[in-house]
C-alpha cells in the first residue's frame, strides 16, 4: 500500500503543534488588507490582521487558493509516491474546493491517488475530519477507505459559534446597516451554525456575551451522550475571556472528552466573523 499524506488549507484553524503532531500539511488562502495581499498564517497572523484593520480602517478581503497553488502543493507528494487526502473549506463558501478538484484532475489523470473531500464546513469543523483521517491512517486504512470514512462523517460534524460584534458581518455584506445599528444598541449576539454546507443564523440572544455562550455550551451539554468524545474543539478569534468562560462551563465533562483542543481562528475565518467570535465544534455519534 502506498504512503498517505493528509492535507488541508489554512481555514482548518489547527494550531502548529497539532499540525506537527498529526503530520498534516496545509496550503494557505489569501488575505487582502488595504490593497496588500498576504498568505494566511504565513505572512500574517490574526492579531497582526486586526492591528492592520484598525490602522487602515479597511475590512479584510479573502481570496481562494488557486489551481496553480494546488498543483505546486500536491505535485511533490504525488511524485514522491504518496496518495493524497485533501479536505478544506466548504464548496459553498469558497472556490478553493473546486480549484483543488481541478488541480487533482490535472495531476492524477487516473483519479486514484488524489482524493478531494468536500468538508461542507469551516474552521475546526474541517479539523475534526482531518484528525479522524489521521487516526484512520494510523490504523492502516487505505486512502480510498479514509476518503469514504471522511465523507460518512461530514453530515455529523456540528459547528456553531457566537459572534461578539456585527461590524465584520456588516462590512462583509452579511448583515445590513440597520441590523448592525439595532444589534449594537440591543447588544445582539448571533449564534451561527453550519447547515447543509453553508452558514445560517441559529439563535439570537440579547444581552451579555456570556448569556449567548452559556446557551451554546448548554445545548452541547444537553446532547453530550450523543456526541463523539474523541475530539472536541473550542476555537476563538482573540476571545480569551470567552474561552476561559466556556472551559469553566465544560468542567463537568472535561474528563470524558479524550482530546479537548483550544485553537485560535486564522485570518480567513476571523475576517468574516470578527474579533471575539468563539465556537464549539464536535461530531455526533
Amino acid at each position: 500500500m502506498r504512503k498517505i499524506v493528509i492535507t488541508s488549507d489554512s481555514t482548518c484553524d489547527l494550531e502548529k503543534e497539532i499540525l506537527e503532531q498529526y503530520d498534516i500539511k496545509v496550503v494557505p488562502l489569501y488575505i487582502n488588507v488595504d490593497g496588500v495581499e498576504y498568505k494566511d498564517g504565513i505572512d500574517i497572523t490574526t492579531p497582526e490582521m486586526y492591528k492592520l484593520v484598525d490602522e487602515k480602517k479597511s475590512i479584510p478581503k479573502t481570496a481562494a487558493t488557486s489551481v496553480g497553488d494546488f498543483i505546486n502543493f500536491f505535485t511533490p507528494y504525488y511524485e514522491e509516491g504518496y496518495d493524497i487526502i485533501y479536505t478544506g473549506i466548504s464548496s459553498t463558501m469558497s472556490v478553493t474546493y473546486n480549484n483543488a478538484l481541478t488541480a487533482a484532475s490535472m495531476i492524477d489523470e487516473e483519479g486514484d491517488r488524489i482524493f478531494v473531500i468536500d468538508s461542507g464546513n469551516l474552521s475546526t469543523g474541517i479539523g475534526l475530519l482531518l484528525l479522524k483521517a489521521c487516526k484512520a491512517k494510523e490504523e492502516g486504512k487505505s486512502a480510498k477507505e479514509i476518503k469514504e470514512l471522511m465523507e460518512s462523517l461530514v453530515p455529523k460534524v456540528r459547528s456553531q459559534f457566537v459572534v461578539e460584534t456585527l461590524d465584520y458581518l456588516h462590512k462583509g455584506g452579511r448583515c445590513s446597516g440597520v441590523v448592525k445599528f439595532i444589534g449594537n444598541i440591543l447588544k445582539l449576539r448571533i449564534q451561527i451554525e453550519v447547515f447543509e454546507k453553508s452558514m445560517r443564523v441559529a439563535k439570537k440572544t440579547i444581552g451579555a456575551m456570556k448569556k449567548a455562550l452559556s446557551q451554546m455550551v448548554h445545548d452541547y451539554l444537553d446532547k453530550f451522550n450523543k456526541m463523539d468524545d474523541e475530539f472536541v474543539f473550542v476555537t476563538h478569534s482573540e476571545a480569551y475571556d470567552s474561552k476561559d468562560f466556556i472551559l469553566n462551563l465544560l468542567a463537568p465533562v472535561k474528563e470524558k472528552i479524550k482530546n479537548l483542543f483550544i485553537t485560535r481562528a486564522g485570518c480567513v475565518i476571523s475576517s468574516h466573523c470578527g474579533q471575539g467570535c468563539i465556537g464549539i465544534l464536535y461530531i455526533e455519534k
